[in-house]
C-alpha cells in the first residue's frame, strides 16, 4: 500500500510539471529571485578624498599642512611637503646642492648633504628672514662632514638631535626662526643606523614627522 501511494504521489509530480512547462510562457519564470534569497547587501565606503600632504586627515581650517621625509637607501630620497609644495621638486637650488629650495614664500627648506656645505648652511639659516619656517631632512649622511658651528645654529633653532646624529642616521625636522611652534606639533625624529634592523642594504628605514601649523603664526 505505502509503495502504491509513493508511485502515485511521484506519477502526480512528474504530471504537474510536464503541465507546468507545457502551458506557462518562459518569460514569466525566473528563477533571479530565487538565487538573491540569502544574499547579503554589499555596503560599499566611499573613496577617501586625498588631503593636503598626503595626510590622514585634514589640517583645521587657518593652518598649513606640512610633511618631511627622510631619506632611505640610494634611490630613496627626502620628500618634503608644504601645503601639497614639494620642496625637492622645485628648479632652485639649496646651498649648491641637488636638493632644492622650497616655492613657498616664507618658507625655507634645505636638505643636509654629506659634502662638506656647513659654511653655506650656517649662512643660509642666519640670512633666512625672521618668520621663517625651516624644514629639513637627511638623505645618506648627515653627520660626517657637518661642522660644529653648523650643529649649534640648528640646536639654538630648537633641535634636540642633530648633535645625536650619526653615520647614516635618518633626522627630519620642523623649526621657526622668529617665532614659536606649538607645543604639540611634531618637530623632530631621528632613526639611527644599526647593521641588525636596517631596511635597506647600510641604509636604516625613512622616518617621518607631519603636521599642521596655525597660518597666523607665519
Amino acid at each position: 500500500l505505502r509503495l502504491f501511494g509513493f508511485l502515485l504521489t511521484s506519477l502526480a509530480a512528474w504530471y504537474l510539471g510536464y503541465f507546468v512547462a507545457a502551458h506557462v510562457p518562459e518569460s514569466t519564470i525566473s528563477i533571479a529571485p530565487l538565487q538573491e534569497i540569502g544574499k547579503k547587501s554589499v555596503l560599499r565606503a566611499p573613496a577617501p578624498k586625498r588631503q593636503k600632504c598626503d595626510h590622514w586627515s585634514p589640517c583645521p581650517p587657518g593652518s598649513f599642512a606640512y610633511r618631511i621625509l627622510s631619506g632611505g637607501g640610494k634611490q630613496r630620497r627626502p620628500k618634503i611637503c608644504f601645503e601639497d609644495e614639494d620642496a625637492l621638486y622645485c628648479e632652485q637650488r639649496c646651498l649648491g646642492l641637488v636638493q632644492n629650495v622650497m616655492c613657498v614664500p616664507g618658507v625655507t627648506s634645505c636638505v643636509i648633504d654629506p659634502t662638506d656645505h656647513s659654511g653655506e648652511m650656517m649662512d643660509f639659516i642666519r640670512k633666512a628672514p625672521e618668520g621663517s619656517l625651516l624644514l629639513m631632512a637627511t638623505h645618506d649622511d648627515g653627520s660626517t662632514r657637518l661642522k660644529d658651528g653648523a650643529k649649534k645654529l640648528v640646536e639654538e633653532l630648537g633641535s634636540k638631535e642633530i648633535k645625536n646624529i650619526k653615520f647614516r642616521s635618518s633626522w627630519v625636522f620642523i623649526a621657526a626662526k622668529g617665532f614659536k611652534l606649538p607645543d604639540n606639533i611634531q618637530k623632530e625624529k631621528i632613526n639611527h643606523s644599526d647593521q641588525t634592523k636596517n631596511r635597506y642594504k647600510g641604509w636604516p628605514a625613512e622616518i617621518q614627522i607631519e603636521g599642521c601649523i596655525p597660518r597666523n603664526l607665519i
